[in-house]
């Protein structure tokens, strides 16, 4: 598990290939792709499976690749476990030691089968990150030149994010994922280290995929089943819209929700992990997974209920009974409440103004935009594209206790709705977004410029050059 999470991509390095958009799916919208039956088959013996996938619930079982009622990858809920089948047998390979938790950052799988094998274990190789792992809890290997369900594509469909069987689907995001048709491919022609800090980063495969085979980019928004390997072999997309697309990758992975640390009454933090509602009759706390120490940051909030709520920026908690305690946010840092539609701001644990001064009232669907400047330690607040003023004057300062310390964007719910957060890879907010920093990454509602001078989406890419 060390050297899983060690090579784990978080997008913070640099590569020659960028990939530039992934697909975000939601199991409780049955939000998956499918691929129709098409009258021929494909290699039953020998394929090779390539995927980049990023994680953003953990806690349920989640099949992300089925065909028929036996063919399944899956996390169950936190370790994988894969089934095969011949139409006859059932061959489970999974480890229950090796872990897939890490919500924060991008995992690259390939399974590379071939069951012409003599030595059984060869049959089936998988790669997560670049490291073949050879030690199973169950390891039930198909017998030779068995020919599998797997590549039935003549009457089974196949679904990428759901199995319809069972009605598990999968909460998280797929990006450049390859089919390889009559071929066992090494991982090496889909991914490599990275020199100087040992990362696996992702690398333009050139090799073909057979005749069956087929190669997912997400690049274009009206047809995101789009098959670019020349062949055609297309996905119908349930309940999938172009809103899915996202810019959030394996080669720049953008902030969202940790969904590790939290407080004991766990929020409920979905829609790729930028939605955060609250509940259980407390304040429910939510970090983003991504801080920084310097730079000048962007990213917007949208007002879905205008009960109780908080959102701003953060320390980290420095204990995990920090992290649990459900007055943490309350009390520590600099945080923009509404109740009742009115304002009321806290810094550091002093409530600044009341309820029914300060910056007026807020409505449902006000959309907030965020200026972090960390190299100053100030916070500025706009609505709906103008810097907010009132009785609370702007910028607001942070507390010197920032100083030196990553901050992180933060939102604090109390049994509502809750709202809806856009840090550029992905958002649920439905307004258009015409805005892009001035790197070119992120998407927003409105421009990430103040006074003349720039604010980045909170992005490894970015990260790298200014935070």
């Amino acid at each position: 598990m060390e050297t899983l999470q060690r090579t784990a991509n978080r997008g913070s390095i640099s590569t020659g290939f960028d990939i530039n958009n992934s697909v975000k799916l939601e199991d409780d919208n049955t939000e998956y792709l499918q691929r129709p039956a098409s009258g021929s088959d494909g290699s039953r013996r020998t394929m090779t499976i390539s995927m980049w996938l990023k994680r953003t619930e953990i806690d349920d079982d989640q099949i992300f690749i089925s065909q028929g009622s036996n063919i399944r990858f899956r996390f169950k809920p936190n370790y994988f476990h894969i089934r095969l089948t011949d139409g006859s047998s059932t061959y489970e390979i999974e480890d229950q030691n090796r872990l897939f938790r890490d919500s924060n950052a991008w995992y690259h799988l390939v399974v590379a089968i071939d069951t012409t094998q003599s030595t059984a274990s060869d049959r089936v190789k998988i790669y997560w990150n670049g490291v073949q792992h050879t030690s199973f809890t169950t390891a039930n290997y198909p017998g030779q030149n068995d020919d599998l369900t797997l590549g039935n594509f003549s009457s089974t469909t196949m679904q990428l994010g759901w199995f319809t069987e069972g009605g598990y689907g999968f909460n998280g995001y797929f990006a450049e994922v390859h089919y390889v048709d009559g071929t066992q491919v090494a991982q090496t022609e889909f991914g490599e280290f990275d020199e100087d800090s040992g990362i696996w980063k992702p690398k333009q495969y050139t090799g073909g995929h057979g005749s069956e085979g087929f190669h997912l980019k997400f690049e274009d928004s009206s047809n995101l089943g789009l098959d670019s390997s020349g062949n055609s072999n297309n996905f119908n997309l349930n309940n999938i819209a172009a809103a899915d697309q996202a810019t959030d990758s394996p080669t720049n992975n953008f902030c969202t929700f940790n969904i590790l640390v939290q407080t004991d009454n766990k929020p409920t933090i979905n829609e790729g992990a930028m939605h955060v509602a609250g509940g259980g009759g407390n304040w429910n706390n939510a970090y983003g997974s991504l801080g920084v120490q310097n730079g000048k940051w962007y990213y917007e909030y949208k007002v879905t209920s205008t009960e109780f709520g908080f959102f701003g920026a953060s320390t980290f908690p420095d204990t995990s009974d920090d992290a649990t305690n459900a007055q943490f946010l309350y009390d520590q840092t600099f945080v923009i409440g509404y109740a009742a539609a009115h304002y009321y701001q806290r810094i550091n644990g002093s409530q600044i103004s009341n309820e029914s001064t300060g910056w007026g009232t807020t409505s449902v669907n006000d959309i907030y935009g965020l200026f972090l400047n960390v190299d100053d330690q100030e916070f500025t607040v706009a609505r709906n594209g103008s810097v907010l003023s009132g009785t609370l004057s702007q910028p607001v300062s942070f507390n010197s206790a920032f100083s030196g310390h990553f901050v992180f964007p933060c939102n604090a719910q109390y049994e509502d709705d809750g709202g809806e957060f856009n840090f550029g890879g992905y958002t649920l907010i439905s307004n258009t977004k015409s805005y892009n920093d001035a790197n070119g990454y992120g998407n927003f509602v409105y421009s990430p410029v103040l006074s003349g001078v720039n604010y980045y989406s909170i992005c490894t890419k970015n990260i790298a050059e200014f935070g």
